[in-house]
């Protein structure tokens, strides 16, 4: 279980295993590798993954520095060569070790215990390396691989990215995300789009979770200071995932545990009184460290632009590793969020007609939610993974996590009274209850010769049982306690809550069961096939029944390397969804939706990797899409078996992406893209209108040099083309059309390293104050985006 081991390093350096330890000769084996150029300490992780060797160095020793690109068919001795050049840094070898010096180092003797296992099947980790690019993903395939050798689109926003631009919540990070848009249904609920479609399907740590849309609980509200990135992976993904949505996959990845001892203060003031305040510990808990913890708490109290509105979010997270042996590692964690807001709008934030049709315009302050409106929401989850490397490189890794996303939503929004100009009533309703998700996931991954080439296998199995439990107390059953009867234009909130009828229970159960595999078949030294399949059961009991028996969901892709910087690629993925809260008219729930993503691209990978760049061409083709059904929503029944109907309908998008993201010059990092996109059903119409068919993201920030070089400045924008909406206009039965013009959103920042330890930013957003809006028409309402607002933040690092 524990090894000790005698090193020649600085007797003040703190010495880091990173991989396993193997008998024998390290000359003695020659291995196929492909490690990017990148922060050295990265690189190292990587290469004593690929070559199952122990490498050992202080962490002093690799910070500041880059690798070089090591790829082929080399001994470990000529690939260490080659990964250290330029770097100043050497090698020694000590049995089957491999030793990282300084240059110049002396020698000394430090005790070490137990080798610390870090295989990160889940790709590099981007804390730490001061790069808006990652070196390595696995969303896709769960195959660790660059986002050259990946044949679909996806966008990563790493941890340097959201500390330099303040991206605090889920919402901040996908709207800094290119080719992603943003919808606010009201001031609790958004909803994200990618290529016309939204995205259902989030995952932990790669391990994916049902979301529950209808109640928005949990997963749109996630704050950021416990996660080390966001992965983005768009178009269909129903290979890593089994059900869910055509738009894409948020993949959430936790920070893990460090070697060494490190922590952070951070704390900040804001527009419309944001406070916000965090402190992260990480490091060894054991001498030899061969345990390791991570501890985060973040506290935020958030008033806002909108009236008699504020939202305080608490989150808690901790996380161990355990070296359970050199060949085994233990990771455990919890992790806890509470959102608790007051004021809640509901329905949008304010009308879009009066009582008669007339169109009406408040200020973007405005909040038809009463002050007893609230959609307290809290998140609590439980996960655990082992993971033991096997012979000849293969990985053995288990999955588990529970987690509960609860809500009380005690509602209510002003809506005008019909027939009147200037009077508006109260309309509530209450929702309570929560959702326990268990999932678990088993999978070995590992690299197969056939016909005297190297390729890589994953075969893996998962489970998921998720149950909604709630109840709904419905405002036509309610008792008002108040005249009910309120000033349109003066609203200000002052209402009481009702006295609420009876509870109406929903109990949903949905289970899925998947075996999976993916595989990358080495045909040349530049053609790789990536095959792939899922086949799972889908069951939906309670609420609404659904069921769907072994559906097979297969993936293909093609990776040609056309140099040492290009590669061409095509893919073929596809999902399904059975249809949850979309009943059509005669309250059936609307057959399943399917989903088709044919993709073909090129992507490229500059400066030994710390560059890439990505250009596509994509269509997804999706069937039984749930889309509203007017006619019937809009003369609906007195005696209507649904509250509002549904009907499938046949969606087809193409469109054309490019995106590029990591350093352009020392210092200066980039992410950037450009998406074009056209929606249409059937018959040619366009629909799902106010998602623009064209979009630009650009992000960027440099490190001053010089007497400067204490000073990092950066900005970025974010523009739309022109998006409109068809909304049915009750008062005067006639449809409108609103649009919205192509708009630009400014943001800059600034830091200062006032010492090695203190640093103060500024965030500024929106700063040329733009009015537009994040929603038109959906319950006949509007809401407005941010105006400009500030955050000042310092943070000491320890």
């Amino acid at each position: 279980m524990r090894r000790a081991l005698k090193l020649n390093v600085l007797p003040s350096a703190l010495a880091l295993a990173v991989s396993l330890p193997v008998a024998g000769y390290v000359q003695a084996q020659e291995f196929e590798l492909n490690i990017p150029a990148q922060p050295l300490s990265t690189a190292l992780q990587v290469f004593g993954q690929q070559t199952n060797l122990q490498i050992l160095y202080s962490p002093d020793t690799v910070r500041d520095k880059h690798s070089s690109a090591v790829s082929g068919k080399m001994d470990p001795v000529q690939a260490i060569e080659r990964l250290l050049g330029g770097t100043g840094v050497s090698y020694s070898l000590q049995g089957s070790s491999m030793i990282i010096n300084a240059p110049g180092s002396g020698t000394g003797a430090v005790e070490l215990g137990a080798t610390q296992i870090n295989a990160n099947q889940l790709g590099t980790i981007t804390e730490g390396t001061g790069s808006y690019t990652p070196g390595t993903i696995a969303t896709a395939t769960k195959m660790v691989l660059t986002p050259r050798e990946t044949p679909q689109s996806i966008s990563v926003v790493t941890r340097q990215t959201m500390d330099d631009f303040g991206l605090n919540g889920i919402d901040d990070v996908m709207r800094h995300t290119p080719g992603i848009t943003v919808s606010t249904f009201d001031s609790e609920r958004t909803n994200y789009y990618a290529r016309g479609f939204a995205i259902q399907n989030f995952q932990y740590d790669g391990v994916p979770t049902t979301r529950n849309e209808g109640y928005s609980a949990g997963q749109t509200l996630s704050d950021m200071a416990i996660y080390d990135r966001v992965e983005i992976l768009k178009g269909t993904t129903g290979l890593m995932t089994g059900a869910g949505g055509p738009g894409g996959t948020i993949n959430l990845v936790r920070k893990k545990p460090t070697a060494e001892f490190q922590g952070h203060v951070g704390l900040g003031a804001g527009s419309w009184d944001n406070y916000r305040s965090e402190l992260d510990v990480s490091g060894p808990l054991t001498d030899s460290g061969n345990v390791r913890g991570r501890a985060v708490v973040a506290y935020q109290d958030k008033h806002s632009f909108i009236d008699h509105y504020e939202r305080k979010t608490n989150v808690y997270y901790g996380i161990l590793e355990f070296d359970l042996s050199p060949d085994t590692l233990l990771t455990v964690g919890a992790d806890y969020q509470d959102s608790d807001p007051k004021g809640s709008s509901w329905s949008g934030s304010r009308s879009l007609f009066d009582g008669v049709g007339n169109e009406i315009k408040f200020d973007r302050g405005y909040n038809n939610g009463p002050k007893w409106s609230s959609w307290q929401q809290y998140t609590r989850s439980v996960f655990a993974t082992l993971e033991h490397t096997l012979d000849n490189g293969w990985v053995a890794k288990a999955n588990y996590s529970n987690q509960l996303n609860g809500y009380n939503a005690p509602l209510g929004y002003a809506s005008p009274i019909s027939g009147t100009t200037d009077r508006t009533a109260v309309y509530g309703s209450k929702f309570t209850g929560k959702t326990i998700s268990n999932n678990g996931d088993f999978y070995l991954s590992g690299p197969f010769s056939l016909g005297g080439r190297e390729h890589q296998l994953v075969v893996g199995s998962s489970v998921s049982r998720s149950h909604w439990e709630g109840n709904d107390y419905y405002g036509y059953e309610a008792t008002y306690r108040d005249s009910n009867n309120f000033p349109l234009y003066e609203w200000n909130g002052d209402s009481l809550e009702p006295q609420w009828g009876p509870a109406h229970e929903k109990d949903d159960i949905t289970r899925q069961a998947s075996v999976y595999f993916s595989t990358r078949l080495s045909l040349t030294d530049d053609l790789s096939l990536l095959l792939g399949s899922r086949l799972t059961d889908y069951r939906l009991t309670g609420t609404n029944d659904s069921r769907e028996t072994g559906k097979l969901i297969p993936y293909a892709g093609l990776v040609y390397d056309l140099n040492e910087n290009f590669s061409v690629y095509g893919s073929y993925t596809s999902i399904f969804m059975p249809q949850q809260l979309r009943p059509d008219r005669n309250n059936k729930m609307v057959e399943p939706d399917e989903g088709e993503n044919y993709e073909i691209g090129l992507k490229g990978e500059f400066y030994d990797g710390r560059l890439n760049a990505s250009l596509a061409y994509f269509e997804i083709h999706e069937s039984n899409r749930a889309e509203e059904d007017t006619e019937y929503n809009n003369n609906m029944p007195a005696n209507s078996p649904v509250e509002w109907a549904y009907m499938g309908v046949q969606a087809k998008t193409k469109g054309y992406e490019a995106e590029i993201s990591g350093e352009l010059l020392p210092g200066w990092q980039v992410q950037a893209g450009y998406t074009h996109k056209v929606i249409r059903d059937d018959d040619g119409k366009k629909f799902s209108t106010w998602e623009p068919q064209d979009q630009l993201n650009f992000y960027t920030s440099y490190k001053l040099t010089g007497a400067l070089d204490k000073l990092t400045l950066g900005g970025g924008a974010r523009w739309q083309g022109e998006a409109w909406q068809d909304v049915y206009n009750r008062g005067k039965s006639v449809t409108q059309r609103f649009s919205q013009d192509p708009y630009w959103l400014v943001d800059a920042m600034a830091r200062y390293q006032i010492t090695k330890n203190l640093s103060a930013s500024v965030n500024v957003n929106n700063v040329f104050d733009k009015r537009y809006y994040t929603n038109i028409g959906f319950y006949t309402s509007s809401y407005s985006g941010d105006p400009r607002n500030v955050m000042f933040s310092t943070r000491w690092d320890f």
